[in-house]
């Protein structure tokens, strides 16, 4: 059975937590004890039934507010899929948690009120999720019933949101008219909105595909770990342990150690107690090559005949993460999979307002704050464009003074 992550992304109040509560609720996914909680809690709705977003608002100041703060993480299944929910905030002082939700999701959910229409926050929400490539949307317009499930109503965000989509580079996406409130065409079909002629919500994450790249062209394989057990029974085992994260690896197919650049062969490849001819993106395992050869924790093994970009300057769209303000006179740790070495801010080329989409020159990059910049690195990194594959495509910057991540990248281009 597979997965399907997916994110929540809506403004306050537009009823994201309400619409994960139905989800779990009318699914009948909740725990026992989840349920008789639910039942004794004092918060209810204006017409007296239970408020179904207590089942997503972990902090108790979430709970106070009625907001939602922090990613909240929800798990799920039906008889046809798992599923991995990423409740995320609304707020724009929460951008930073948005991103963080989003950045392994196969899937975005992005709720309008109906009574709003497009609002400022659709439009942020709109293009980070395009930022970070999600290859689905669906757009639920929420709180139909508070419309009187207007059809007129309907179409206009439709018509709207189309105009949003083609701006920020939205492709895949797929509208519903919902009421998380009432349960309308969230898990069931409803009897409300008799001219609406699609799929329910629950229905389209069980049936849309997930697509797997499991493509020669991105077999990337960073390692973790050299496994040298150096005992008497194991005196000449030289193992590559990590996880594929892209692609596939059969045995016999030629690679490439990057940054090095040395070439050898697949021998072996190990998973736990055997020994299978192929290993696919999301598998870890264990590799053997027919050479000895150089190879350390934060190299990449990658298909000979396809092999990634390799520089130490690069240009990436960065998502600043900290209360402190970006510093380009300041040496970074850079994270890349599993290397990790040291980088600085070269240039900052411009920040996005993420409002009207509109670039900014000549700011300093605050929390939240998202542009593109120029990065210069100790060492050779061995990466992907971001838009062709977000896997070996994506880093990370950390304060080499507090070790804590305050950035995150999308690695978009070589600089030469």
């Amino acid at each position: 059975m597979d997965i399907l992550k997916f994110i929540t992304a809506g403004s306050v109040d537009d009823g994201k937590s309400t619409l994960i509560g139905r989800l779990l609720y009318d699914s009948e996914s909740i725990l026992a004890d989840q349920l008789e909680a639910l039942h004794r809690s004092n918060r209810k709705n204006d017409d007296g039934s239970i408020d179904l977003a207590i089942l997503t608002d972990g902090l108790k100041a979430e709970r106070e507010q009625g907001i939602t703060i922090d990613v909240a993480y929800k798990y799920f299944q039906t008889e046809k899929r798992k599923f991995i929910i990423a409740d995320t905030p609304g707020h724009i002082q929460y951008t930073r948690n948005m991103v963080t939700g989003a950045s392994n999701a196969n899937l975005a959910i992005i709720l309008i009120d109906a009574r709003k229409g497009v609002i400022e926050q659709t439009t942020r929400h709109s293009f980070l999720i395009s930022l970070l490539g999600l290859p689905q949307v669906v757009v639920c317009i929420n709180k139909m019933d508070m419309v009187d499930y207007s059809e007129e109503v309907y179409n206009k965000i439709v018509a709207d949101y189309k105009v949003l989509a083609e701006k920020v580079g939205l492709e895949n996406v797929t509208y519903i008219p919902v009421s998380a409130l009432k349960g309308d065409n969230i898990v069931y079909p409803s009897v409300n909105i008799g001219w609406y002629k699609g799929e329910s919500l629950l229905h389209l994450l069980e049936t849309i595909e997930i697509k797997i790249d499991d493509s020669k062209a991105h077999a990337r394989f960073p390692v973790q770990w050299v496994v040298r057990p150096q005992t008497e029974e194991l005196h000449d085992y030289r193992g590559y342990a990590g996880r594929v994260s892209s692609g596939s690896f059969k045995v016999d197919d030629k690679v490439t150690v990057l940054p090095s650049g040395f070439n050898s062969t697949i021998e072996k490849i190990e998973l736990l107690d055997e020994e299978p001819e192929e290993a696919f993106a999301g598998m870890s395992v264990t590799i053997h090559l027919k050479d000895e050869i150089d190879i350390s924790r934060g190299d990449i093994l990658v298909n000979t005949h396809y092999q990634p970009e390799v520089s130490q300057q690069i240009e990436a769209d960065l998502c600043w993460m900290d209360t402190r303000v970006l510093d380009t006179t300041h040496t970074y740790f850079i994270q890349h999979n599993s290397k990790v070495t040291r980088c600085r801010i070269q240039e900052v080329l411009y920040k996005v307002n993420i409002n009207t989409l509109e670039k900014e020159y000549n700011e300093d990059f605050k929390l939240n704050d998202i542009g593109r910049i120029v990065i210069k690195t100790a060492e050779p990194l061995a990466f992907d464009l971001y838009q062709n594959n977000k896997a070996n495509g994506g880093a990370i910057i950390i304060d080499s003074r507090t070790n804590v991540t305050v950035g995150a990248l999308m690695l978009r281009a070589t600089v030469e």
